[in-house]
């Protein structure tokens, strides 16, 4: 603010706002930038984690023209991904009692017991196998934790997930 040869208060110049508004600009810019990595760190599902896992045994068995074997291993509390030669790890986070099985796919013997109201798998496959042609093991995966379980049907064609039929309904 300027005041004049009489002692008149005279309003802001336009050099003056101009700074003032440059300075909003990058203060909001910084608090915009650090707000946005504090949302990127939130972690993803066990669900998630384990597509991301898939994805990744998929893309190496297509990429190496090899097969490629996913385990879980529960006291690194991490999804495993073999191709041969390296095993690549995919720690995957959630609650303390967290297990990841995978199991054959649904038929007419199932292998599944009702324990504490919740229905559990039984005979579990100790690894799936990712083949180069883009195919997987046909499998289940089942994620338990806190007492409930969650099944998920593989197809073993896409090695996406099977939808189930109310998934489907227009």
């Amino acid at each position: 603010m300027t005041t004049s040869e009489t002692g008149e208060r005279r309003g802001f110049t336009l050099i003056e706002i101009l700074l003032v508004l440059a300075l909003i600009g990058l203060v909001s810019s910084i608090f915009i930038g650090g707000s946005a990595a504090l949302l990127d760190d939130k972690t993803a599902s066990p669900e998630q984690q384990f597509w991301k896992a898939c994805a990744e045994a998929r893309r190496e068995a297509l990429m190496d023209q090899r097969s490629v074997l996913l385990t879980y291993d529960p006291k690194q509390r991490a999804l495993l991904v073999a191709d041969g030669g390296r095993v690549t790890p995919f720690p995957v986070k959630g609650p303390d009692d967290l297990m990841i099985d995978f199991h054959p796919p649904a038929s007419e013997s199932s292998s599944s017991i009702l324990i504490g109201g919740t229905l559990v798998e039984t005979q579990p496959l100790a690894t799936v196998v990712f083949y180069d042609d883009g195919t997987c093991t046909p499998f289940r995966v089942q994620l338990r934790a806190k007492g409930s379980a969650h099944l998920l049907s593989i197809d073993p064609w896409t090695c996406a997930p099977v939808l189930a039929a109310s998934d489907a309904a227009p």
